[in-house]
């Protein structure tokens, strides 16, 4: 390898890395933006309650834990499960629960 292409092979790499480092500084920003983004929507800044199967049907008087459950496996009431599989425990938010049920009662449809 003679000195003129050695020249050639390092100026490649510098090239190389210039265009490396720039694609870096673009996602760099891009994650900035992604992250500092505001969200229009006004958020609550209450503190987020969930409660258990159990804890729903107590908030809601006359709801069996089973109906609960049905509504959940339906979907018609967002929920997440901690812990693995079918034996993770279920969890609803108190907000979202109590709307879902006002919304039914204000409409006079039965669950």
């Amino acid at each position: 390898m003679n000195l003129n292409q050695k020249q050639a092979l390092i100026a490649e790499i510098v090239t190389l890395l210039q265009a490396k480092l720039e694609v870096d500084i673009k996602a760099e920003a891009a994650e900035r933006a992604i992250q500092t983004a505001v969200i229009p929507a006004k958020l609550d800044n209450s503190a987020v309650e969930m409660l258990t199967i159990k804890e729903c049907c107590g908030v809601i008087k006359g709801l069996s834990e089973h109906s609960l459950r049905q509504l959940v496996a339906q979907k018609k009431i967002p929920f997440i499960r901690t812990g693995q599989g079918k034996r993770g425990k279920i969890l609803i938010n108190r907000n979202v629960l109590m709307r879902y049920f006002n919304n039914l009662s204000a409409e006079g449809r039965a669950v």
